[in-house]
């Protein structure tokens, strides 16, 4: 249903916004309301790579894709748990914060329809086989419009990851009411300095948004460093996820 016309610098096309869109913009304006802050760092994901790619066939046995992506989702499902606060919403009516005591991870999803968000429910309960399988199937139905309404709500954190397309960093905007979302750039090799030497490692860039009005800067930098750490030292997760 275009549109054709002109302003006075020349022609325009005009065209409605699609019902995704509309409801994109609608939910990011309603977010923009909160104060947004964004900390960055980067990940040592040198031994993590290995690894994937070492276990990447049996999950794929399972049905699944062993990505960057799944083990952050279990990162964060068992980060959620350590920083109550990263899990809440904030309720400014009612003057309330509510701490969500269920761990509903959403990670967006670029379709041609534009960006949904499936979630992947009850993270914490899940190995990184059973959220690889779920996140590659909930991200298909995305893409081939049969994910359903249930499949896009409930969500208490979101994870944005771009490094497929490329970039360094960015500020990724909070998915309301949620109070945090986490951003992933391309990773690439870096020349890093450990024991006196530098060595190339391969750097994964972190970028993670919060809303300010519940969680300070301290306490944000704290729950990236956790998961930064987490990455570089996985068995982190045994010992307290």
């Amino acid at each position: 249903r275009l549109k054709e016309g002109s302003d006075k610098w020349g022609d325009i096309d005009r065209t409605p916004m699609s019902k995704v869109r509309r409801l994109t913009a609608e939910r990011l304006t309603a977010a923009w309301t909160a104060p947004h802050v964004t900390q960055y760092d980067k990940a040592d994901i040198t031994e993590l790579e290995k690894l994937r790619k070492e276990f990447g066939e049996s999950v794929a046995k399972a049905g699944g894709k062993l990505t960057m992506t799944s083990i952050i989702l279990k990162v964060i499902a068992s980060a959620l748990k350590a920083f109550p606060e990263f899990n809440a919403s904030v309720d400014m009516e009612n003057e309330e914060i509510i701490y969500k005591n269920y761990y509903n991870v959403g990670v967006a999803v670029d379709t041609d329809r534009g960006l949904l968000v499936p979630v992947i429910k009850n993270a914490n309960k899940k190995n990184i086989t059973k959220l690889s399988v779920e996140l590659s199937e909930l991200s298909e139905k995305a893409r081939s419009k049969k994910i359903t309404v249930d499949e896009l709500q409930g969500g208490t954190f979101t994870i944005s990851n771009l490094g497929g397309i490329g970039g360094t960093y960015f500020s990724p905007v909070l998915n309301a009411p949620e109070v945090a979302i986490l951003g992933i750039s391309r990773s690439v090799i870096e020349p890093v300095y450990i024991d006196g030497g530098f060595l190339p490692r391969l750097m994964l860039p972190l970028s993670l948004s919060y809303d300010h009005r519940l969680i300070d800067g301290a306490d944000a930098i704290r729950f990236l460093r956790w998961v930064i750490e987490a990455l570089e030292e996985p068995f982190k997760i045994t010992l307290e996820g």
